[in-house]
């Protein structure tokens, strides 16, 4: 069943594949990244680019390369004094989309996940008081503290639980607890 199963995916992903145009994995890894360049192994041994702070390396460039940065990246070769600021900026943009400060900033997003809850709370406090008011019956007067005692007391005087129940505990001798 499993062998089955493998083989129909194997030959889904072929038919897929031909659709495309793409002969093989390195035409599909191709035609994800496009002419990024390909400068490392990945955190997950594929070629893509994620801004991580645990894995600071990705496996392509952030960015394809253009003739400035081409030129910029020839510059680099030598001796780094003779490069500029904004030119250094540039060849860590071409390379990174953010830096460290920028991945580590705190993005706001725990307002709208705090909001959302707020609201399906809320929403679902609604829906409770409407169908209290207008689904569910009123509650039985056997739910009052006077009617809770008077069975109470049915229950010692019938004696129900009598060996590791409810009237064990009773002391029918002193009227209280054990």
């Amino acid at each position: 069943m499993a062998n089955v199963n493998l083989a129909s995916v194997v030959l889904r992903n072929a038919m897929r594949t031909q659709l495309m145009g793409i002969r093989n994995s390195s035409d599909m890894i191709t035609a994800k990244i496009g002419k990024r360049e390909v400068v490392g192994h990945g955190w997950n041994g594929l070629p893509v680019y994620a801004d991580r702070i645990d894995y600071p390396m990705p496996a392509i460039r952030f960015k394809e390369a253009t003739p400035d940065i081409v030129a910029l990246r020839e510059k680099e070769k030598g001796c780094w004094k003779k490069l500029s600021v904004q030119e250094k900026k540039a060849l860590y943009r071409a390379s990174f989309c953010q830096t460290f400060s920028e991945i580590k900033y705190p993005t706001g997003e725990w307002k709208i996940c705090l909001g959302a809850g707020l609201i399906a709370a809320s929403l679902s406090m609604i829906v409770m008081m409407l169908m209290r008011t207008f689904v569910y019956d009123p509650i039985p007067e056997t739910f009052d503290e006077e009617h809770q005692k008077a069975q109470l007391k049915r229950m010692l005087t019938l004696e129900v639980g009598g060996i590791e129940g409810l009237s064990s505990k009773w002391d029918y001798e002193n009227n209280r607890w054990k």
